[in-house]
């Protein structure tokens, strides 16, 4: 299957720019989606402590505010208003405990139970999750291609896809028209841009 979304890719790279064809032929076929084992809301509370951070910053944070449960899925327990001074000594800014509160409490008012959510099409899950204080459409994004594992999100407002885009193509040509080229898999289309942003000069 990622065969033939690797061609996928490929066919429509090819009428786009020499460049994104190569950036995409280099790389190859990209693994195949593994759902996760971590429960939804604490995938997505782990998801909101590391934005706009590098990725070994995100992991030590993470790894301190783990330290406040022993069981992964009793974490989002801990996240309660008197636990903010707590939360925020793990290196989480004032806006980033609020949401993550925000999580725990819609978890415990039954609006992240995940078999619901699955059943709903990517729109309406972003819709949903959106309305979560501090939940923008980039979180939800990142959530429908990590955890649920839609094949087709172009997330337009991740700076670094949009970029790389942009520079393997043009600055001129709006990134969601030449995304549209990718579907039905356009997240395809966003890994490959993070690979190529994060591969060596000389890859």
């Amino acid at each position: 299957m990622t065969h033939h979304i690797h061609d996928h890719a490929l066919f429509a790279a090819e009428a786009l720019s020499p460049e994104l064809f190569q950036a995409i032929e280099r790389q190859g076929a990209l693994e195949p989606w593994t759902p996760p084992h971590t429960e939804f809301p604490v995938s997505l509370c782990r998801s909101v402590a590391g934005q706009q951070l590098s990725v070994k910053a995100a992991a030590s944070i993470w790894a301190r505010v783990q330290t406040l449960s022993d069981q992964a899925d009793g974490l989002l327990d801990a996240f309660h208003p008197d636990q903010h001074d707590v939360l925020r000594q793990c290196g989480l800014s004032g806006a980033k405990v609020k949401t993550l509160i925000a999580i725990a409490e819609a978890r415990r008012e039954g609006w992240l139970e995940t078999a619901p959510l699955r059943a709903l099409t990517p729109q309406a899950r972003s819709d949903r999750l959106v309305e979560i204080w501090g939940v923008g459409r980039w979180t939800a994004d990142m959530a429908n291609i990590f955890y649920f594992g839609e094949a087709d999100i172009w997330p337009d407002g991740d700076v670094t896809a949009r970029k790389t885009l942009e520079k393997l193509t043009s600055k001129r040509r709006k990134t969601l028209r030449t995304a549209a080229r990718f579907a039905p898999y356009r997240s395809y289309l966003a890994r490959y841009m993070w690979r190529h942003a994060d591969a060596p000069p000389d890859a």
